[in-house]
This record gives C-alpha cells, structure tokens and sequence, in this order.
C-alpha cells in the first residue's frame, strides 16, 4: 500500500470510528484528501471562516474537525473559553456519554482555567467510561470529541498515520 493509500484508509477509519453512524463525515474527509480543489470549492464559505481559501496541508484534518462539529460529534472550545460554557458545548455532544459525568464535578473544577479544566473533564468523563481527546489543528482552539474509553486507543493508533495528533484528556 502506498503512503497516499495508507493516509487515506486511516483517515477513513478515524472518521468511521468518531461518526460510525454518519457515512457523510468519512466522505467529506476523503473528498478533501483525494480532491483538494473541489473539496475547498464545495465549502468555500465555511473554509473562509478558518482564512483558507486554497488547498492548503491537511486539509483533510479541517474536514474532519468541520464535518464533526456539523454532526455534533466535536465541541470547538478557544482556549480561554470559560468551563460553563465548555460544560455546554460538551453537553450537546451527540455522542456523550449515557451516565452523566457533571456530577462528579465540584466547584473548584468550574474556576479552572480551559486547559486544566478540559483535563479535569477527561478524567471525570474517564470515570464514567467515556474518553475526551482533543484533535490537535495548530490553533488556539481544542476541537474535542468523547468516545468510549475503551476505543481510546484505537482512536490514538489510527490517527497517526492519518496525520492527526491526537490527545486524550486527563489521561
């Protein structure tokens, strides 16, 4: 297999494993990946508000953050976000977890500033069985999406070659 191959069919299986029910997320990251020009001319308004407007390196990874986001599969939080409202964007996660992990929060969490606060939240949402990673994009916000802990590994293992840093929270 070539390495364009190899990118392909692991960017592929990370867009399954986050929207495993959403066949439109693998689709539009593999469009980004196979035709750049066209994938930059469909969301030409959308790739606008993130200042690209030609194909630029991993662009494949924007698609998988925006198609995400689309799906409620990612919360986008910028990185002086305020935890009540990363405790909201977190709520509205389509693939939150079933036990409700804010339970186990105190009040001492919710004066965290945004990094050490998404760390308290990955290991409380770890404490119910989910996992939160952030999928690294060079910017100053931390797309998260949350699976089951148990995947977590095979989310790490998968996005590597698909050149997507990945980074479980509160690990």
């Amino acid at each position: 297999m070539s390495g364009t191959d190899a990118v392909r069919t692991s960017l592929a299986a990370v867009a399954s494993l986050l929207a495993p029910a959403r066949p439109a997320v693998g689709e539009r990251v593999l469009l980004a990946h196979d035709d750049p020009e066209r994938y930059v001319n469909t969301y030409a308004t959308q790739l606008a508000n993130r200042g690209i407007d030609g194909p630029v390196p991993n662009l494949a990874r924007t698609a998988l953050v925006d198609a995400l986001g689309e799906h409620r599969l990612l919360a986008e939080c910028d990185w002086k976000e305020q935890p009540a409202e990363i405790r909201a964007r977190l709520e509205k996660l389509a693939s939150r977890p079933s036990v409700d992990p804010w339970v186990l929060f105190g009040a001492r969490d919710m004066r965290l500033r945004t990094a050490a606060f998404l760390e308290a939240c990955g290991r409380h949402y770890r404490d119910v069985g989910a996992t939160l990673a952030v999928l690294d994009t060079d910017s100053d916000c931390y797309p998260v999406v949350c699976l089951r802990a148990a995947r977590a590994g095979e989310l790490t293992a998968l996005a590597g070659p698909a050149g997507v840093a990945v980074r479980i929270l509160g690990a």
